[in-house]
């Protein structure tokens, strides 16, 4: 069922069906954003474009960029160098939330919690001991 929400860029209420985060008008106004954005990569010349490059040329923001990389509308294995922030760092990824740094630090600290639990749980139960009383 559809919710009530105002539209986080023009300030409209619209109906809210989880798949699009804005109203109809302002969908409008970035698709043809998109297709500006799209002609200028379409082209040989301009495949290996930074983001601040589509910026400059196309005057399109760079949220609006990072949200179709991240919704998969423009595709980084065919622009190279586009990206968006990682969630931790803002350091520039193309996949996932985190970037491979992040994720690399997030396994190293998971797995030396995980050995600190191993080693507690190791000394707990060598510190359990049965003890025997000899019957005469």
């Amino acid at each position: 069922m559809a919710e009530l929400r105002n539209c986080p860029t023009c300030g409209e209420f619209f109906n809210f069906t989880g798949i699009r985060d804005v109203c109809h008008k302002c969908v409008q106004k970035e698709d043809e954003k998109y297709q500006i954005v799209y002609s200028f990569l379409r082209k040989r010349e301009n495949r290996a474009a930074t983001v601040e490059r589509i910026v400059e040329v196309t005057g399109v923001e760079e949220e609006l960029l990072y949200k179709w990389v991240r919704k998969n509308r423009l595709h980084p294995a065919m622009f190279p160098n586009l990206g968006y922030p990682c969630d931790n760092c803002g350091h520039i990824t193309n996949k996932g939330k985190l970037c491979e740094k992040c994720q690399d630090e997030l396994k190293s600290d998971l797995r030396t919690f995980e050995a600190a639990k191993e080693f507690r749980e190791n000394i707990a139960n060598s510190e359990k001991g049965a003890y025997l009383s000899e019957k005469k």
